[in-house]
């Protein structure tokens, strides 16, 4: 029985102004080839290096809150390769030097060891047309790209999207990188070879360019097949890079794997040594500061996720859905706070105990599956939808108190994520307020059951469905303002 180690290469672009080494944009949406270019990047003969601080500070950060060791002084390297999208020849990286070393992610109930995390330059884009010519596009060509090499803990494709997942999820956080995968800006690369247990490593194939989370879970589940057929048949496997084909759902062989001597690493002549944290004879704007950095690094993901267990009451799973993303999160922490002052300010007293918990459970419930739902179906970024965390927590706050139902507070978020409106607004222009009280709703539906003798019927040989067909009556009937639970309740104890 053989099992798969995997270790992955995590490339993400940096969140600065300009690039790493020059002062051209760093603008990952711009969709105009070779703007954002000049002779540094583009490496015309004479022009010199000088490095961005701000992207060296961003990859400290990353260090820090991984628990990874700073390095006090690190190096860039030339990696020395020719393709059309490398400008110079070579690559501006780092080897033997790296800005951190060591730390961990957590992922599920098991710690991924980081071996190292440095900073380099990123290459140009090559462009395919149609007529089979390849353009090169240098925008990207320059923009730092930080590289994180975990070591080889990984043992399922899973595993491994999760990893990538919460790495997202911690860039994200510190605001370091969009880490965007659809728009380039982290990329994956895979090392993956199989074993018996208890024994040696076997021979290792990378998988390049892995541009989504589910690829890279596609790429590592085929390659642990093609790896362990080829093993069990007695087969020799052959150290190569491989690419996804996403047409074929296989990995293609790409060319034989590469070797740190073949890139001839030598010392980046141009820049000198970079010296982290207090060091004599530097001034202050040389300065990386570590102890600054590491007093603003924010609330990571397993912080926020605690918290909100422990003060909003949520379970590990609804907590989990509103932490996956940083903006989702400020917003229900938000929304939750105006909630509360809701409350606080309609019963001249704040929300304790169960109250308090009762109100942050029902905005998560409405945040994590209506919200959602809306924003799946649309295709609408949630940084760009029109309910506002203020809105939100009204409407919230009137289910509550049963102003509405639950149907109703459903029609009413439909339209205030189309429209932005207003709750109030759009229920006093409906005229959605109010619920029926128990004599008109019984009333009610003992016409319906009078109107509808069929149903009735059918309904009493067994069919469910003739009870929803019922329901769905006096919903139309009450323009959504019946309680569904008391609805259905009632029903079942008129047929009885």
């Amino acid at each position: 029985m053989y099992e798969a180690v995997i270790g992955l290469e995590i490339h993400a672009q940096l969140k600065t102004d300009t690039k790493l080494f020059c002062d051209s944009r760093n603008d990952p949406d711009e969709r105009h080839p070779n703007i954002n270019i000049c002779p540094v990047c583009m490496g015309h003969p004479g022009t010199l290096p000088v490095v961005n601080k701000k992207a060296v500070e961003a990859v400290v950060k990353v260090g820090l809150a991984l628990g990874s060791t700073i390095a006090r002084f690190s190096k860039f390297d030339r990696k020395n390769y020719f393709y059309p999208d490398l400008p110079k020849g070579y690559q501006i990286s780092q080897y033997d030097m790296p800005l951190c070393e060591g730390g961990t992610v957590r992922v599920g109930a098991k710690d991924i060891g980081i071996t190292r995390v440095h900073l380099e330059e990123d290459t140009g884009r090559l462009v395919h047309s149609a007529s089979g010519a390849s353009l090169v596009d240098f925008n990207r060509a320059g923009v730092p790209l930080m590289e994180l090499v975990t070591e080889p803990d990984i043992r399922t494709a899973q595993e491994a999207a999760d990893f990538a997942k919460k790495l997202q999820m911690i860039f994200q956080y510190l605001d370091v990188s969009d880490a965007n995968m659809e728009k380039g800006q982290m990329r994956c690369e895979v090392n993956i070879s199989m074993r018996k247990a208890g024994e040696k490593f076997g021979t290792k194939v990378e998988i390049k360019n892995l541009n989504s989370f589910g690829v890279v879970k596609d790429a590592i589940a085929y390659e642990i097949k093609r790896q362990t057929a080829l093993l069990e048949q007695g087969k020799e496997l052959v150290q190569e890079t491989r690419g996804w084909d996403e047409h074929k759902k296989a990995t293609v062989s790409q060319r034989m794997k590469e070797s740190a001597h073949d890139y001839r690493y030598f010392p980046e002549p141009d820049l000198p040594m970079l010296k982290i944290g207090t060091h004599e004879g530097l001034v202050k704007d040389d300065t990386i500061d570590v102890d600054a950095i590491r007093a603003s690094l924010p609330e990571l993901p397993d912080q926020k996720l605690a918290r909100f267990q422990e003060e909003f009451s949520l379970s590990e799973n609804d907590a989990s859905v509103l932490v996956s993303q940083k903006t989702f999160a400020a917003f229900y922490e938000h929304a939750v706070s105006e909630l509360l002052q809701w409350y606080a300010d309609e019963s001249k007293k704040e929300p304790e105990g169960k109250e308090r918990e009762k109100l942050a459970k029902l905005a998560a419930n409405y945040l994590n599956t209506d919200i959602r739902r809306l924003i799946n179906e649309t295709g609408t970024p949630f940084t760009e939808m029109l309910v506002t965390p203020e809105n939100f927590a009204e409407l919230i706050f009137y289910t509550y108190q049963e102003k509405i139902s639950s149907t109703v507070a459903k029609a009413v978020l439909d339209e205030m994520f189309r429209t932005g409106k207003d709750p109030s607004n759009i229920i006093d222009e409906k005229g959605l307020a109010g619920k029926q009280d128990a004599g008109e709703l019984e009333a009610l539906a003992r016409a319906i059951l009078a109107a509808n003798e069929k149903a009735v019927a059918d309904y009493k040989k067994g069919n469910q469905n003739a009870l929803q067909f019922l329901f769905g009556k006096l919903m139309a009937e009450t323009k959504g303002k019946a309680d569904p639970k008391s609805g259905r309740e009632l029903f079942i104890k008129l047929l009885g």
